[in-house]
Formats: structure tokens, sequence, C-alpha cells
């Protein structure tokens, strides 16, 4: 900036904050006259949510922050608004909770987009595109770049309204009991996978399945399935599966940053004062950035816990990784090509991804 432009600048700031003490003074000064609104509210009215996930109970990080959520809900609103959570299977299966919520069974669930796919296919690009952005660029697609406005739409016509609830961050590849060498290695491979990830996996010969994650460990150990994705180290060393699997892939070309979600039945949100209104949605945010933060944190100290254990962690060879980034765009090609809603979402998204991977080259070498 040139000593003309900082002066200019400085000298623009220097009025507005002078007109800023103006204002403040003479707002000061007409306190007296006008009275504050504010909203009413009855501090006497009570409400009890339920609460499904796709998760097993009380499960580290993804369990543990929808209590969190529940605590943090009841502190804010004075005890007006409880929430009882409860685990996959403990109210309804886990894969039912879309249903349940959009039914008004219960009033709200913690999951994923891609777990809904099969009703609704665009839900799965709010979880995470594979060979996709980071959880941050997700996150502000999403929040601050148009994203939520598209999804809210897409929700609607089930009586629901989704909010980001969560970010896993970076997955890893997963746990295999073969080796994978190139992209004929998934040929009759069986593989829990969901989302688009498991429709690129079958395109490569192999059989993605969708299991809940209290199954996986049980499935990996007989042989129902022969690999697994979950999450990252944290979570995949307490499910175990370093002691049923083999080999410890990354990177997670299938969920580079998914996003996990709060969604509420809409009638039922309508329903609570607008300051409880206000409160979930500001608790949910706050869940959302907890938990990718607890994610991270986790991660880094696991990863090392099982290098210093020996666990076989490989990194997948260039040849594969190039064939399932050409098998993805196959993929997306022909789910935008057959569902309208997917094609304007997914427009949307690469719009937002070019403008962010310009930003990212520039600002960090990316």
């Amino acid at each position: 900036m040139s000593d003309q432009n900082r002066r200019k600048f400085i000298k623009a700031g220097s009025l507005a904050l002078a007109a800023g003490v103006t204002g403040t003074l003479a707002s000061c000064g007409e306190s007296k006259k006008s009275a504050v609104d504010t909203p009413n509210i009855n501090f006497n009215k009570n409400y009890q949510w339920k609460m499904v996930t796709t998760w097993p109970p009380n499960f580290p990080v993804l369990g543990e922050g929808c209590k969190l959520l529940a605590q943090w809900v009841k502190e804010m609103s004075g005890g007006r608004l409880k929430i009882e959570v409860y685990g996959g299977g403990e109210l309804i299966p886990s894969l039912e909770c879309f249903d349940a919520v959009s039914h008004g069974a219960v009033e709200m669930a913690s999951g994923s987009g891609y777990y809904w796919a099969g009703k609704l296919p665009a839900a799965t690009l709010f979880s995470s595109v594979p060979f996709g952005v980071t959880a941050q660029q997700m996150n502000t697609w999403i929040l601050n770049a148009g994203g939520l406005q598209l999804w809210e739409e897409i929700y609607a016509p089930f009586n629901l309204l989704p909010l980001p609830g969560g970010n896993t961050g970076q997955q890893a590849g997963g746990w295999y009991n073969k080796e994978i060498n190139n992209l004929s290695d998934y040929e009759g491979l069986k593989i829990r996978m969901p989302g688009l990830g498991g429709k690129m996996i079958k395109k490569a010969g192999g059989n993605a399945v969708l299991v809940a994650g209290g199954e996986l460990f049980t499935n990996l150990e007989r042989g129902v399935i022969d690999a697994t994705e979950w999450i990252g180290p944290y979570h995949d060393y307490k499910m175990g599966f370093h002691r049923v699997a083999k080999h410890y892939y990354f990177p997670g070309w299938h969920e580079p940053g998914t996003v996990l979600e709060m969604m509420m039945n809409k009638d039922k949100f309508l329903e609570l004062p607008l300051d409880i209104q206000e409160i979930l949605k500001t608790a949910c945010l706050k869940l959302n950035q907890w938990m990718l933060l607890e994610f991270e944190a986790k991660n880094a100290i696991y990863l090392q816990k099982m290098l210093d254990e020996g666990v076989d962690i490989r990194t997948f060879p260039a040849e594969v990784l190039d064939g399932m980034r050409r098998i993805g765009q196959e993929v997306i090609t022909e789910l935008t090509d057959t569902d309208p809603q997917s094609k304007k979402i997914y427009e949307h998204f690469l719009d937002f991804r070019k403008k962010a991977e310009l930003w990212s080259r520039v600002s960090e070498g990316r």
C-alpha cells in the first residue's frame, strides 16, 4: 500500500470511528425516550425433545458430541429445552433416523446425508465428495457460500431442517485383508463404504455394502466383509480394526472432509420460541467446531500409537488413486445426469471449489 493510500485509509477509519462515537452518544441521550424491543419470552413453558443417532450408544466424539449439545442447550435455555439422546438401536434402528424425524416420531437426529441417498440422492453431496475439498472448505461452502440454502431446499419436502453438526476431517482409506496394488484388486472385494465412494467401488468391480458402525468389527472378523472404512486413527483403534485386518490404507480419497448433520423436524422447530430456536442453531454450530477439532487432536495421538504398535500403515499407490479419481468423475456424471437436484447442487459446489482452490494455492501454496 502506497503512503498516499495508507493516509487515506487511516483518515477514513478515523472518520468512521468519530461517527460511531457521535452515534453512540446520541443514542445514549435518546435511551430514556424509547423502550427497547425485546421478545416475549415465557420462562414457565418447557420443552422435551428426543434425538436419535446413527452412531452406537455413547460412541466417542460422535455420540459424545450429541450429549454435549443436549447439555449446552439445556444450560443456554435455562432448562427450558431438554433433549434426550438415544444411540443407534436404542429407540430405532440407526438407518431409520431420517424417516423418524421426518414423520415427527422424534424431534431431531444426528447422522450424515449419504445414509439417505437411497431416497434422496442429492443428500450425499452434503456429506462428502470424493477427491473433494477439505473440512474447512466444506464448512465454508455450506455456511457462508450458499450451500445451506440448497440443503434446506431438498430437505423441505420431508419437513426437515438440516444443519452442519460436526465434521470428521480427512478420513483414513480403510482396513483391508488384502493388498491393494492396482484397481483390479478391488474386483470381488466386499467393503463397507457408503455414499459416492461406495458407487465408485462398485464401478471398480467390488461390492460396497452399508453396515451400521456397531456391526463392523464382527463382520470384518467373520469375513462377512473383506474391508471397511470408518473414520480415522482414533475411532478405528477404539473399534479394534487393527486386530482383525492386516493393512491400514491412506488417504481416504472417498471422504476428505465429511460433514455430519443435525436434522430437525421443521414443524417442531418452528413451535419453539425464537430464542430457543437460536440457542439450538448456535449449539449446532458449536458442536460442528468442537467435533472437528476433537478429531484432529485425537487422530494425531492414535496414529502415533498405531505406528508404535506396529500396525501396517500404507499409502494407496498412485495408480489406484488416479484410477479412482477417473471413476469418481464417471459416478458424479451419472448422478448429475439422472437427478436434477444433484446437478444443481454439484454445479454450485464446483463453482465454489474453483474459487476456494485458487485462494488456497495463493494463500497456502497448495
